[in-house]
């Protein structure tokens, strides 16, 4: 009898406990929590990215006028060079030949000129005084013109022939470091139709630049001078600084893709950038520093009487951009002015002072789940909607 009595309290408790539940909905309260951020001083900045190749600001290629074999390099890679020091020569001996032959060339027309002039002075006198005809004296005279163009001639084929074998001793034409070498000793090189290339000379790879190629999308924004921050993949924890120098009008275009090249300032102190690597570039567009700014998210905010329980929403009116306090049991809206934005942060011009805790989201806990809501007026229309908006009556 006392065991049938317990089963029946047993199950009384347990349907009292079923009636409550059900009277109360069958859930727990709602608690709702506001996130909020200060408006505050931060730094805003857009950039745009590229990527680019390491150059030297000065870089030149040596190499020959004339044709022969390489006899001697006195420099080799990495070799460091000044202004007119030797750093080949050619083989000389057809260069003397050609020097003597016109050496030569020249002292047979001095002489023949030596003779025509002597010939013409006779001639002239004898003229003078009716002894000869005037066509012996015609011819005497222009026999002394055309000697005096053969000397004028061979003169300058022994000032080209001189030029030439000067040309056998190359210097280098700047200060800098050798920074390829084309040839060996022994190798022939020919000149007839290009200027062989022997070297490749930088004058100074302690200040080098980065050519970037940038879309036609972003190069409207860059300017000279905008800051650059750029890494290699030789260095990947180091970033290096400059600045745009240039922004090249021409452009170029592979595959369909328009391109511009925008010259990139690299001081090189420690010679860690190498001529050659690639570059992965920020250009910087726009910066603010230290500007009143609240997070992005808090102008993308917006409250929905569904989600804010019991607080009175207080909004105003023909506000295109806005944020919201919590003053007591309401949550209120402030037009504001807003100027640039990254994304992350939106500088604030004016309409809230700094300081102000504004509303960046909120979170609904208790329920059936907690769910958090940031910015509820750019809500996806494939979301579900607010708790009970979809009840059927």
């Amino acid at each position: 009898m006392n065991k049938k009595k317990a089963l029946v309290i047993a199950a009384v408790a347990a349907i009292a406990a079923l009636a409550v539940w059900l009277l109360s909905g069958g859930k727990k309260e709602e608690t709702i929590t506001f996130d909020t951020a200060a408006v505050a001083p931060a730094n805003i900045m857009n950039s745009i990215t590229a990527t680019g190749t390491i150059e030297p600001v000065t870089s030149v290629t040596v190499g020959t006028q004339v044709s022969g074999i390489v006899s001697k390099l006195f420099v080799d890679y990495n070799s460091v060079v000044k202004k007119g020091q030797v750093i080949a020569e050619l083989d000389k001996t057809n260069l003397m030949s050609q020097l003597n032959t016109a050496k030569t060339q020249l002292a047979t027309a001095q002489s023949q000129l030596n003779y025509q002039t002597a010939n013409y002075k006779r001639y002239k006198t004898l003229f003078e005084k009716g002894l000869v005809a005037a066509d012996d004296f015609d011819n005497a005279k222009l026999s002394y013109t055309q000697a005096k163009e053969q000397v004028a001639s061979a003169k300058e084929e022994v000032q080209r022939a001189q030029t030439n074998l000067g040309y056998a001793t190359i210097t280098s034409p700047i200060d800098g470091v050798v920074l390829s070498k084309s040839v060996e000793e022994g190798q022939t090189v020919a000149a007839s139709f290009s200027t062989p290339e022997l070297f490749t000379i930088a004058q100074d790879l302690t200040n080098m630049q980065v050519v970037a190629d940038v879309d036609e999308a972003d190069i409207g924004d860059v300017k000279e001078g905008e800051r650059v921050s750029f890494t290699v993949d030789a260095y990947p924890d180091d970033t290096f600084e400059g600045e745009v120098k240039q922004v090249r009008q021409e452009a170029t275009t592979t595959n369909n893709v328009v391109t511009y090249e925008v010259v990139i300032s690299a001081p090189n102190a420690d010679l860690k950038l190498k001529p050659g690597l690639t570059a992965n570039v920020t250009i910087y567009t726009a910066e603010r520093k230290g500007v009143l700014s609240v997070p992005s998210k808090a102008l993308r905010f917006t409250p929905q009487k569904e989600t804010v329980g019991k607080m009175k929403i207080v909004d105003v009116a023909n506000a295109k951009n806005k944020v919201w306090t919590i003053e007591g049991n309401s949550i209120v809206a402030h037009k504001v002015n807003i100027g640039m934005t990254d994304g992350t942060n939106t500088q604030i011009v004016g309409g809230i002072a700094e300081g102000t805790k504004v509303v960046t989201g909120l979170n609904v806990m208790g329920g059936e789940e907690e769910k958090p809501m940031e910015a509820q007026g750019e809500s996806s229309p494939f979301a579900p909607g607010p708790p009970g908006k979809n009840k059927k009556k």
